[in-house]
């Protein structure tokens, strides 16, 4: 009787764990194919070919760009160069990539630059926030940028127990911002744990100094996170469930849901048009080849863009896709004056006149 039961229990746990790797490769569209969708006015950006995970850009058009993210189970062109912080102007007839220097004291060694954004004072400085992965951990660092020396002044990192497996980060003052956690652990192991289990543990968090708080939960693996440009909304990518949540800003600076917009692929990080409001998406149509790296089979590339996200039939057009030939692991697009900037997780990034 006791070996029947003994039997019994493992075959359940057999099937659960079979049950659990076809969700895992559905949820990952480990059997997507695609094909492409060119534009035609597009060149890569010399000196970026260790990935530029995220982008985002001044009203000025200078864009900054991370670059160099490497993480447990994430290829890497060039694994033992640390991260950094590139720029562009975009009003320049030919843009090129710059690196930016960062200020005397910051550990540069150990930079691993994740998400970015920008937010600009009522005195018109300029503060960057860098999602930051110092020994695989999670921190969000504050710099001062200073155009006129090409250079970033740090001043802060930030680190807190509901910030504990940080991907992307919507700055909304000088020293606050909502935060995604992917994961809800911080280990490695126990992060693949969850992951594979589908647990929904992932949130949002709200920064700020005088109160630090969870405002949204319950997703897969949050990542990309931005905010309309009325500041009322705040549009988080669920890369997993293949989803952007919308979500209503409270006084408190709480969430409230609003809809959820479904999306037949891996959405990565979401980028604002401040003129339309339209979202840009940069997406990997299928993760498996994202996270099991072979040249032969090179994870693909796919933009969306998202025009009337707040109505009740948002439109949704496929900007660009490519197999991987070109572009391998899209992460962002973000536009600028019909100026199309395409990052990736871990190769090369795209400039596009539109």
């Amino acid at each position: 009787m006791g070996r029947m039961v003994a039997l019994s229990l493992l075959g359940i746990g057999l099937a659960l764990l079979g049950e659990r790797f076809l969700a895992l490769r559905s949820r990952l569209k480990a059997s997507r194919e695609v094909e492409s969708v060119d534009l035609p006015n597009c060149h890569l950006i010399k000196g970026i070919e260790t990935g530029a995970e995220d982008i985002d850009i001044l009203p000025n058009g200078l864009a900054f760009f991370s670059v160099g993210l490497k993480f447990p189970g994430l290829h890497s062109f060039a694994p033992d160069k640390p991260g950094g912080i590139l720029m562009m102007d975009l009003k320049d007839e030919r843009p090129r990539a710059l690196e930016l220097r960062v200020s005397w004291g910051f550990d540069l060694a150990s930079f691993n630059p994740h998400g970015i954004s920008t937010f600009i004072d009522d005195d018109d400085t300029v503060y960057l926030f860098v999602v930051n992965h110092p020994q695989f951990k999670s921190t969000v660092e504050i710099f001062k940028f200073q155009e006129e020396e090409n250079s970033l002044l740090h001043l802060k990192t930030i680190k807190h127990e509901l910030l504990p497996s940080v991907n992307d980060i919507i700055a909304v003052g000088p020293t606050h911002f909502y935060a995604t956690n992917d994961h809800y652990f911080s280990d490695p192991f126990l992060k693949y744990l969850e992951t594979y289990l589908n647990l929904h543990w992932a949130n949002v968090v709200y920064y700020s100094p005088e109160e630090v708080k969870l405002v949204a939960e319950g997703f897969d693996s949050a990542n990309g996170i931005n905010i309309s440009p009325d500041k009322k909304y705040v549009y988080v990518a669920d890369i997993l469930a293949h989803e952007i949540h919308v979500l209503e800003k409270q006084p408190n600076m709480n969430l409230t849901q609003l809809k959820v917009l479904q999306l037949g692929t891996l959405v990565d990080n979401l980028s604002i048009d401040p003129s339309s409001g339209d979202v840009w998406v940069g997406c990997h149509p299928n993760g498996q080849r994202l996270f099991v790296y072979h040249p032969n089979h090179p994870p693909a590339s796919e933009v969306l863009r998202i025009q009337n996200i707040l109505s009740e039939k948002p439109s949704v057009t496929t900007v660009y896709i490519n197999n991987g030939s070109v572009l391998q692991g899209s992460s962002v697009a973000t536009i600028y004056d019909r100026k199309l900037l395409v990052g990736t997780l871990y190769q090369k990034a795209l400039y596009c006149e539109l």
